[in-house]
């Protein structure tokens, strides 16, 4: 998946999660960063680097299977694949809006 597919399907799960309100910012190393902010509506989605309350340090081949469903984000952060900087119930909570 491209960065701008990457944008529009999280363009797309803003629309269908309207009660999401945080900024994140998914870091996929030498692929680039994601932020996305949804604390006001409508919500962006921009490449490159800003402020965010929760940073997700991941792959970019993890972050397509999580958006897909095929990967697990628990198991992924268990085994270090993916690591999160910032308030763990609010990475608990972006486990739904990744997985619908």
């Amino acid at each position: 998946m491209s960065l701008d597919q990457f944008v529009a399907k999280f363009q797309e799960k803003m629309k269908s999660h309207p009660d999401f309100k945080a900024s994140v910012k998914f870091d996929l190393g030498a692929d680039g960063i994601l932020l996305v902010d949804a604390t006001t509506r409508p919500g962006k989605v921009t490449q490159g680097d800003g402020p965010a309350t929760l940073t997700l340090t991941l792959s970019k081949d993890l972050l397509t299977g999580l958006l897909a469903g095929t990967k697990d984000p628990n198991v992924a952060y268990l085994t270090g694949k993916l690591k999160i900087k910032g308030p763990m119930g609010l990475a608990m909570k972006l486990n739904a809006f990744l997985e619908d």
